[in-house]
């Protein structure tokens, strides 16, 4: 009787070829990169390479997602599953490739990215955060330092109907410290410009300061003030003002309401102070992300100086419900346009963190278990070419194939769910679906029509 409910062969053979360009969307997007680790690697390893990526999209797991051992399982391919668990150590011990080829190809791509946007009249934004890796259960693991765990700091969070004691001294655990920046557009999808995972423990020690200034001189020597550099509370101190003064950067940093700034007439104060109770000038309705609801928002624009930047500055005051917002930019607002533009900016910084928080729950950066530090930080890099593949798929000329999979493979009924812009997660479910029924099989023959980019580090 279930013969009934069946799905036609006829209709599972059209949705089969309609997919069929799966695996070649995947292909086109990862030959540039694939001719460069050519150059370096045997052809068996850059396949299997393609595979890993095959592999991380479609074994989903919590607990064991990134395990050699299981990862190695889900391979394509009809060799037995010890010998595919090789391949991949394998290809992650090969001393003739490093994370710097791949952190080329995304800084390229993110290049072109910004230049198509300069083109188009559009200002990039230079999205830049920090996060951590727990990995609390390591002992022997290269790289691991103490971080503070976000994980212990946000299930101490009162929660209502759970009384949890505030304040207390942070916990910390074993890790790795991950600084990210990404470029995105007002209405684009963002782009990787670097990753980097590092520790301030072991044989390549160093200091966050040290990690972010290089970033900072790289990304300002090629864009120069083509972007806008978005930041958070944490980078609101003079000596990261000093250092942007010197690259001449444009820039949007959040600061709290109790540091010092020099008003119009040479006054110093707190922020909360300098702005007293000057009342809005400008009002909109905006959508607040956590209440999922409009609400009215006002804005305040003042001439600031600080000890620490030569230049001029501007203070925007971002009115909603709760603590106000006190936006820094050496931006002139001069217009009511040009203030909500700083605004706008600083609530796209939020993408970033979507990224984190992908990379740890969908993803599972945190259950890679590899001892080598070389080893791990080419795992993880791998997982985020999966990320940038993902997001590559969002985009407009994609859009059909994703539609299908989705109404295929991930149906959903809810409103809220089909009316997402940005379904990456149950695009991701969808090919790994799609994939473990039918799996992946590509070509390699066009690898040689696909112009090649240049695999040198200097700019990285």
């Amino acid at each position: 009787m279930w013969v009934q409910y069946d799905t036609p062969a006829e209709e599972e053979q059209e949705v089969q070829q309609a997919f069929a360009g799966l695996a070649a969307y995947l292909e086109s997007y990862l030959e540039p990169l694939l001719i460069c680790l050519d150059a370096y690697l045997d052809k068996r390893l850059v396949r299997t390479f393609v595979s890993a990526i095959v592999a991380i999209v479609c074994f989903r797991s919590k607990q064991q997602a990134l395990h050699l051992s299981e990862l190695g399982a889900y391979l394509p391919g009809s060799a037995r599953e010890p010998a595919k668990t090789k391949r991949l150590q394998r290809l992650l011990m090969s001393q003739k490739w490093s994370k710097s080829i791949i952190d080329v190809f995304l800084w390229q791509r993110a290049d072109q990215e910004v230049r198509q946007m300069k083109a188009a009249g559009e200002r990039p934004l230079c999205i830049w955060d920090g996060s951590v890796l727990e990995k609390a259960e390591s002992e022997k693991s290269e790289g691991i330092c103490s971080v503070v765990s976000s994980r212990a700091k946000r299930l101490r969070k009162h929660k209502k109907g759970n009384f949890n004691q505030r304040g207390g001294k942070p916990i910390t655990v074993l890790g790795m410290e991950w600084t990210g920046v990404i470029v995105v557009g007002m209405k684009k999808i963002p782009m990787v410009v670097k990753m980097v995972w590092w520790s301030r423990k072991g044989e390549q020690a160093t200091k966050q300061q040290n990690i972010e200034r290089a970033l900072l001189h790289t990304i300002s020597a090629a864009w120069k003030q083509s972007v806008l550099h978005v930041f958070d509370r944490g980078y609101a101190s003079g000596p990261w003002l000093e250092c942007l003064e010197t690259v001449h950067a444009l820039f949007v940093i959040r600061w709290k309401k109790g540091h010092h700034f020099f008003d119009e007439k040479g006054n110093e104060m707190a922020l909360s102070q300098l702005v007293g109770r000057t009342r809005s000038r400008w009002h909109k309705e905006l959508w607040n992300f956590q209440k999922r609801s409009l609400m009215k928002t006002g804005i305040l624009v003042k001439q600031v100086r600080h000890a620490s930047y030569a230049g001029e500055l501007w203070v925007v005051v971002v009115r909603q419900k709760g603590e106000p917002w006190y936006l820094i930019t050496n931006t002139p607002i001069t217009t009511e346009k040009e203030a909500w533009d700083v605004v706008f900016a600083y609530r796209g910084r939020w993408k970033i963190e979507t990224c984190f928080r992908y990379g740890k729950s969908e993803l599972c950066l945190e259950t890679v278990s590899l001892q080598k530090q070389e080893k791990r930080e080419k795992m993880l890099i791998l997982v985020m070419m999966v990320y940038m593949f993902l997001l590559w798929l969002m985009d407009e000329k994609q859009r059909k194939i994703v539609v299908l999979l989705l109404y295929h493979y991930c149906h959903r009924t809810g409103k809220k769910q089909r009316e997402q812009d940005f379904p990456i997660y149950r695009v991701r479910w969808a090919i790994s679906r799609y994939w473990l029924k039918y799996p992946p099989i590509f070509s390699f023959t066009a690898l040689g029509d696909i112009p090649t980019f240049e695999c040198t580090t200097e700019n990285i």
